[in-house]
């Protein structure tokens, strides 16, 4: 314990007590997921790039992402969502964390798009027999109307596996 304190005091971190946050078991170390400074609205849509304009980074245990999601954590963005057409699932300023490797709706889930009005956070789901293949883009909260596009005219960025709200 005393070389990895002296460890923290030659890094400016000073005297920690407690536990080292350093693993013996690599699937107790956290892994580090990009904010990513774009905002998805649940609404009209927002026209927003998908620009890589970083934030702070948040961190996530690595065998929750590799056990729990199965997701690879260069895979994942975290970003702030915006407007009330997903409540009561989502809220606005809720964060969630985007898997960019899942981009079919199918299975049906919850996924931030570019609908070609503006990037959106919607529930989507495949029209089974569609020709050309199409996608439902639906709101949970009613007041919103569901629409339908051409799949290949929706860019999915990813599937929102996680949220998370400020109480």
């Amino acid at each position: 314990m005393l070389e990895v304190s002296v460890n923290w005091l030659l890094h400016g971190l000073g005297q920690i007590e407690g536990e080292s946050p350093i693993f013996d078991n690599q699937d107790h170390a956290f892994v580090e997921v990009p904010y990513v400074n774009a905002r998805p609205s649940m609404g009209g849509g927002q026209t927003v790039e998908f620009e890589p304009d970083f934030g702070r980074p948040y961190h996530f245990q690595g065998s929750w992402i590799r056990s729990t999601l199965r997701s690879d954590p260069s895979h994942l963005r975290m970003m702030h969502v915006e407007g009330d057409s997903m409540m009561p699932t989502l809220q606005d300023r809720d964060i969630v964390l985007v898997d960019t490797s899942r981009r079919s709706p199918t299975p049906p889930g919850i996924f931030v798009l570019h609908d070609g009005m503006g990037l959106v956070a919607k529930r989507l789901a495949h029209i089974p027999n569609s020709d050309p293949p199409r996608v439902r883009i639906v709101s949970d909260n009613q007041h919103y109307s569901p629409y339908e596009g051409i799949a290949e005219e929706i860019n999915i960025v990813g599937r929102i596996r996680w949220f998370a709200r400020e109480m």
